[in-house]
């Protein structure tokens, strides 16, 4: 089968069906893409559309973080805590490298302590510190990140490992943060707009686990099955000429009847 695979037309045929089957994956693949990012969409246009509750009505003190109410948008009042404040590093925001501060606030209606992620900035030093009095957040709610194994300096953690929280913060807390969008009163406007060097940005609530869409996944597969199909008739047409060079180059057995139209010897 080598030798009829070598055959230019065979050679020439190959080379037309690999520019086939890349493009038929590159579609394929196109079409996971655009399967992912529709569920995405999807998925954050069903979280915004729901209006935020308090976060007493998800989520009590020291309870288990409830699957539904990931990303969702809560509302808590209270006021920060003095002290308490940590940093998360080795976090990217619009493609800068910065921190996380997560800063305890003490929610009124239950007097335990939630961590509040007030925002990212681009260095440790010269952080705005948290404001003073009775404020209502808003923001999406999140489950604390797996512990971290990072070396770092007092003060900062290598994720938001609500369980290193629990013994470092008083009182009971939420087994859960907030990423902070909003605060009432309105505390001033995002320092990063008017140009602060090391100004709090607010970091937009991720929404997770949102699968795909399951028209667009199935337009990838079928692609990929296009390629697969492509591959296998070249194979298929390759297979059958070989057959058909191997059938002619066997010789007529001796005995065997003769061929149509070819005369018999006659006996001596």
């Amino acid at each position: 089968m080598v030798r009829t695979v070598l055959k230019p037309r065979w050679l020439g045929l190959l080379v037309v069906v690999a520019l086939v089957i890349v493009a038929f994956v590159q579609l394929g693949r196109w079409q996971l893409g655009v399967a992912r990012d529709k569920a995405a969409a999807q998925a954050i246009q069903e979280v915004t559309s729901l209006p935020p509750v308090g976060i007493d009505t998800l989520l009590g003190p020291q309870q288990p973080f409830p699957g539904t109410a990931s990303s969702r948008a809560v509302l808590a009042t209270g006021r920060y805590a003095a002290t308490g404040q940590v940093l998360v590093p080795d976090r990217l925001l619009r493609g800068r490298t910065g921190y996380w501060v997560i800063t305890p606030f003490v929610v009124e209606s239950s007097d335990a302590t939630l961590a509040v992620l007030r925002g990212f900035v681009t260095s440790p030093t010269g952080i705005p510190a948290p404001p003073t009095g009775r404020i209502t957040l808003d923001g999406g709610l999140a489950p604390g990140e797996s512990p971290s194994t990072m070396a770092l300096p007092p003060g900062q953690m290598g994720s938001v490992d609500l369980s290193l929280l629990v013994n470092t913060w008083p009182g009971r807390i939420y087994n859960a943060f907030v990423f902070l969008q909003k605060e009432t009163p309105a505390t001033g406007s995002d320092p990063a707009a008017v140009g602060s060097l090391n100004a709090l940005t607010h970091v937009p609530t991720p929404v997770t686990d949102t699968g795909l869409k399951w028209r667009n996944l199935g337009y990838a597969l079928q692609w990929w099955i296009f390629a697969g199909f492509a591959a296998y008739m070249w194979w298929r047409m390759v297979r059958d000429d070989s057959v058909a060079d191997d059938d002619a180059a066997v010789p007529v057995a001796a005995g065997a009847a003769p061929a149509p139209g070819t005369p018999e010897r006659g006996g001596e």
